[in-house]
């Protein structure tokens, strides 16, 4: 990776062939894993000012409409976070002659209090580039941390490196925005007091007279930052809905739960959406359509978020429950409809949903598509615990080719509402507090046992037999049963990668090892085939911003699941250097975590567990001095008997079983390692 130093540049051209589309990431860590920061992008001309307000992009204006600036938000790292940004820079108006790339800090904080902070450049391919690391960044609560520029038809990147320490209003108004900090529309000062203080964490910005310093607490000079803007006499003043305003307005949920005040624990919290009174599966049914229904209409975020992706268009929604719409003798009641009206058009879609292990029925999705092919209406939507798979719809529907009026078919799993809603409340925030209180109830709801919306929860009628048939080895390739359970297989670990990574706010995705273009049912034949001959289901987890892939191992014939990761050995320094770091890096791992060395020409290295290797980690050095390429980190776990999603549960064991290894294991090699004083004696080599 290419090493920027302060106010040095470089071309994107000379690093990579794909850099019309990059990602800027912006990285802090803190001693107390609380401290935290927000990116901002700034578009100016060729004067080293904005065009107008709209060229800022901050929390309060995340995107670009025409798509150049997009803030993906932040990813937890262990001790901090990081920020991500998304250029396209073909899509960057001419007009524009840089892009600043900015960070500040709220209530009083400064970047002297963070550690490790740096930014990265990642191509539209997802390699990292270059890394510009921030020595000292001083009292300044805004960092410029680089700056885009337009030189001879190609785009550079300078390392900038300066502070302001009027905050984010201060840092605006110096390249030409003309900001609102919540003060200035006619409100009192009790009332912007409210108003800012409307976050759930208190967070407030306010603005200062600019000053800037550089990462050293000295003034800032160059050419990457221009002089602060005059104040105009004669300006005319601007109406405050047009200023943007710095004042936060996402809001997240704290993650620890306010003290109940109930005399014991066998009182229930009141709630929006109660279960105590569901009896039956169509009770279940019509409930959970409606509380959904009714929260995407009201948090237009969550509802966008869940219809984007069926071709929805972004405008004013409307949703119905149990509707009758004409059809024949007999008019047909579907459990759901959605409206979407954007410029005097109408987007329609129609909702079949099921809750508990009820599947679809194919004739009765058939009869609502047909129904909507009549009525002009752009897609039928399918609600149920299933996961739909690449390439594998879950009903089979005819499509009458000969109609003009095509309908879309389209499913959605309650795992997948869940996490869309733990995105929103946990990390990426929504427009207000009663938005979040709402989105928190619906996530109440959905997780409650008598729900009946618990996501995939059970491997079929095909678990037991194939179980079975590999403990007494009768059975053969080609069984169609082993076909159902790799299926099931892949369907468990697409919810198991939507569950965690709504939990940690970041992307959790299977990986596939097949060849681009590889037909899915080819690729799960090759499963079922590895099925009947090893006894083993196999799937790769990436997680974002980690290193390597987590791979998840169910050995049917021994009845354990092993969760593992490959990480690369340091590729610089002595190899015992490298093992007690690794060592010290997992202090808090359990102690019966299997670590394997691995070494060039794929022959086994030395192996062992944690609890062996604190006292000894040069265990972990081949005794034929052949070079460590990696480190297999692996932890085992008794596998469930039964099928379903019950304590003794199959579906439960992986589920914990990877949450446990993320917890223990990757969180762990994501924080920085511990320091540890040289001992008296000890030589330069360890």
């Amino acid at each position: 990776m290419y090493e920027l130093i302060k106010g040095a540049n470089v071309g994107l051209a000379a690093l990579s062939e794909s850099v019309d589309s990059v990602i800027v990431s912006l990285d802090w860590t803190s001693p107390t894993g609380e401290g935290d920061a927000d990116v901002s992008v700034l578009l100016l001309d060729a004067d080293g000012k904005v065009r107008s307000d709209a060229d800022f992009y901050f929390y309060n204006n995340p995107v670009a409409p025409d798509g150049s600036v997009q803030l993906l938000g932040k990813t937890p790292t262990g001790g901090g976070n990081q920020d991500r940004i998304s250029f396209d820079l073909t899509a960057i108006p001419d007009g524009v002659d840089r892009i600043v790339v900015a960070a500040s800090r709220y209530d009083g904080a400064h970047f002297g209090e963070l550690d490790d902070l740096r930014m990265t450049l990642a191509d539209g391919s997802g390699e990292h580039l270059l890394r510009f690391a921030i020595e000292e960044a001083g009292p300044m609560s805004a960092f410029l941390f680089g700056e885009f520029y337009r030189r001879g038809g190609e785009w550079k990147l300078r390392a900038v490196g300066q502070g302001y320490e009027s905050g984010l209003a201060g840092l605006a108004t110096d390249f030409g925005v003309d900001i609102d900090d919540g003060t200035d529309d006619g409100t009192d000062g009790a009332a912007a007091a409210e108003v800012l203080e409307e976050t759930a964490d208190g967070e407030r910005t306010q603005a200062t007279a600019p000053a800037r310093a550089d990462d050293r607490g000295q003034p800032a000079t160059g050419e990457g930052v221009p002089a602060p803007r005059q104040p105009e006499e004669a300006a005319a003043p601007r109406k405050p809905s047009a200023r943007p305003r710095t004042a936060r307005k996402k809001v997240t949920l704290p993650k620890a739960a306010r003290k109940s005040l109930a005399e014991n624990d066998s009182w229930k919290q009141a709630r929006l959406f109660p279960v105590s009174a569901l009896k039956s599966d169509r009770d279940r049914e019509m409930r959970a359509t409606s509380v959904l229904l009714s929260v995407m209409t009201q948090i237009p975020e969550f509802g966008r978020r869940l219809t984007a992706a069926f071709g929805a268009p972004a405008g004013r929604m409307e949703t119905f429950t149990e509707v009758s719409l004409p059809h024949g003798d007999n008019p047909r009641r579907p459990d759901g409809v959605i409206r979407v009206e954007r410029a005097g058009k109408l987007w329609t879609a129609l909702v079949e949903a099921k809750t508990n292990g009820n599947p679809l029925r194919a004739e009765q999705v058939q009869a609502y598509m047909d129904l909507a092919a009549r009525r002009g209406y752009e897609a039928v939507i399918t609600l149920s615990n299933d996961v739909a798979l690449e390439g594998s719809p879950l009903v089979d529907v005819r499509i009458d080719g000969r109609r003009k009026h095509k309908v879309a078919l389209r499913h959605l799993s309650w795992a997948e509402v869940a996490h869309q809603a733990q995105l929103l409340i946990r990390h990426e925030g929504v427009g207000n507090m009663t938005h979040a209180w709402l989105l928190q109830e619906l996530l109440h709801y959905l997780q409650h046992e008598n729900s009946g919306c618990h996501g995939f929860q059970n491997m079929g009628s095909a678990w037991v037999p194939v179980r079975n048939g590999i403990d007494d080895e009768t059975l053969c390739q080609g069984d169609p049963r082993a076909l159902e359970v790799v299926e099931s297989w892949e369907r468990l670990i697409r919810q198991v990668c939507l569950r965690l990574g709504g939990e940690l706010g970041q992307k959790v995705l299977p990986v596939q090892r097949s060849r681009r273009g590889t037909d899915p049912g080819a690729r799960r034949m090759q499963g079922a085939d590895r099925l009947c001959r090893e006894g083993r289901l196999q799937a790769e987890l990436r997680m974002e911003g980690t290193p390597g892939v987590l791979a998840i191992t169910a050995d049917l014939r021994t009845g354990r699941l092993r969760t593992s990761l490959e990480i690369p050995a340091l590729e610089h320094g002595y190899p015992l250097t490298g093992a007690k770091r690794l060592v010290r890096r997992l202090a808090e791992a359990p102690a019966d975590l299997h670590i394997e060395t691995l070494v060039d020409g794929g022959a086994g290295g030395p192996r062992s567990t944690l609890e062996r290797l604190r006292p000894e980690p040069a265990d972990l050095l081949p005794k034929n001095g052949a070079r460590i390429t990696g480190f297999r980190l692996s932890l085992f776990k008794g596998m469930g008997g039964s099928r379903g999603n019950a304590e003794s549960g199959f579906i439960r064991s992986v589920d914990e079983a990877v949450h446990r290894f993320y917890a223990t294991i990757v969180a762990a090699l994501d924080r920085p390692a511990p320091r540890r004083a040289p001992a008296a004696g000890r030589s330069a080599a360890e």
